[in-house]
């Protein structure tokens, strides 16, 4: 506060001097304040010892460490996948309001299909798993014809192949088998 009285009042090369000496003042006041005073001798970090806590709680962490970095892992790798879920289950409610006409009796005739399939099929398990699916379909391609055909032709290349690999893993299976016995049967001949 002195120094800046002196600065107002003192023109010229004399305002230089009066602020240099302000300046010392200060600094000096800083010493004398315990909050600005720079310890003497040296100062050494000492870490204090851990308590019966802490090291419960450092044990705890070592053994969740496997299980929480497996939950980030799945986490990060199902995150995609929720998230285009999420992304259909709203496309397909903006779909359901602003859907076109006639959908709505199709969706209930197809569905019925359904229903009459799965009545129909009581008793067994094999008709359990085609006759519902089965009706549907028939229902479905009645009112979507270009699909039905699309869908049949694609299912049909893909039975196909199923098929094919199949009997390439039998055939492969035979042969290894009856080249196994033909070798035993030969061994065994060669021997009486």
């Amino acid at each position: 506060v002195l120094g800046l009285q002196a600065w107002a009042i003192a023109p010229g090369p004399l305002s230089l001097l009066i602020k240099e000496i302000s300046k010392v003042q200060r600094s000096s006041e800083f010493q004398v304040l315990s909050l600005y005073s720079v310890p003497e001798g040296q100062s050494k970090y000492v870490e204090e010892p851990r308590t019966q806590l802490e090291e419960s709680i450092s044990q705890l962490r070592h053994h969740c460490e496997p299980y929480t970095r497996w939950f980030q892992e799945t986490y990060s790798r199902t995150k995609p996948k929720m998230q285009t879920l999420v992304q259909w289950g709203l496309d397909s409610y903006e779909y359901l309001e602003n859907a076109p006409p006639g959908f709505f009796p199709r969706l209930g005739v197809i569905g019925f299909a359904g229903l009459i399939g799965l009545l129909l099929a009581r008793g067994s398990k094999v008709k359990k798993l085609v006759y519902p699916p089965g009706f549907m379909g028939v229902a479905a391609s009645i009112y979507y014809p270009q699909q039905a055909i699309t869908f049949v032709q694609v299912s049909g290349e893909k039975l196909y192949d199923w098929g094919l690999r199949g009997y390439i893993v039998i055939e492969d299976l035979w042969k290894g088998s009856f080249q196994k016995v033909r070798n035993i049967f030969f061994i065994t001949f060669l021997l009486v």
